[in-house]
């Protein structure tokens, strides 16, 4: 379908609202917190307050691949916020993040709490803290931070461009889906010629790259995200189908993608989780099984 309505801008743009699509109740011109409205806290010195969404998802896969790896510093309370809700615009999650996005780290042991926003950040500043899954010095780390920060950078056209007009404007706009669908087909050209010549993204070893491209990339590579595999015909990206099909066998990836997922089937939800014991028995068949 064609948009052919035609627009003139405004010469100055103003908010009106309601504006449409399927985020328009939370999404603002303002920064700054609407309500008061405290965090909670749990006996861990970690405390991430998340959604699993693909932004999410890397941090508790990042944590559950640490303490999987014997870590135990790496215990954490995960705080589910609803952001179809508002709750990441509460003034406790605020003084967290200021720019109002899940995730957000707080990190409470030391002498003073540290809080950590933005996931490659959090990704980053976690692998630092427990010396694993980022190369100390060189090539290899700058490898690593390469992909991570190129994560980074095109997720936003995988997620706020393609994602939003093919998934949930209220219009579809065959420009505006041309245009997201085309660079993130690019984009799969550019990990799959990367992984045609490397298991992994920083080389032979797994790190917070894949940590964080495999969520986005890896969903669509799955078709798990946005139900959108035949359109981009995602099957033909081979070193990326394998890459996210090995990725998704990894025991910690299959506990750290439900933390506080609140879609798809109940056994593959955990909306908060305090202790490994969260992750029930029938869950844990459900996550052995890989389903």
């Amino acid at each position: 379908m064609t948009d052919t309505t035609p627009y003139q801008p405004p010469r100055v743009w103003r908010w009106q609202q309601p504006n449409g699509g399927r985020f328009a109740n939370i999404n603002r011109p303002v920064a700054g917190p609407t309500h008061e409205q405290d965090l909670p806290r749990g006996k861990h010195p970690l405390q991430l307050y998340s959604l699993g969404t693909p932004n999410g998802q890397k941090v508790t896969i990042l944590l559950e691949e640490l303490l999987a790896a014997g870590h135990a510093g790496a215990e954490y309370d995960a705080w589910l916020i609803r952001i179809n809700e508002g709750q990441q615009f509460g003034s406790g999650f605020v003084g967290v993040n200021p720019n109002s996005k899940i995730p957000a780290l707080l990190d409470c042991s030391g002498p003073e709490p540290v809080r950590v926003f933005e996931s490659g950040a959090i990704l980053m500043y976690l692998a630092e803290k427990f010396g694993a899954f980022l190369p100390a010095e060189g090539a290899r780390r700058a490898e690593c931070l390469a992909w991570l920060f190129w994560q980074m950078g095109s997720a936003p056209y995988l997620g706020g461009g393609f994602g939003h007009f093919y998934a949930y404007a209220p219009t579809k706009i065959e420009y505006a889906i041309d245009r997201f669908a085309m660079e993130v087909k690019r984009q799969m050209d550019v990990l799959d010629r990367r992984l045609a010549e490397s298991r992994f993204m920083a080389g032979d070893d797994y790190t917070i790259a894949d940590i964080a491209i495999w969520p986005w990339y890896g969903g669509l590579a799955r078709g798990t995200l946005y139900e959108a595999g035949e359109f981009l015909q995602v099957h033909e990206y081979t070193h990326v189908v394998r890459w996210a099909h090995d990725i998704a066998q990894r025991p910690a990836v299959r506990r750290g993608r439900i933390v506080n997922r609140v879609v798809g089937p109940p056994e593959q939800q955990l909306h908060e989780r305090h202790d490994a014991s969260d992750f029930d028995t029938r869950t844990q068949d459900k996550l052995q099984a890989g389903t």
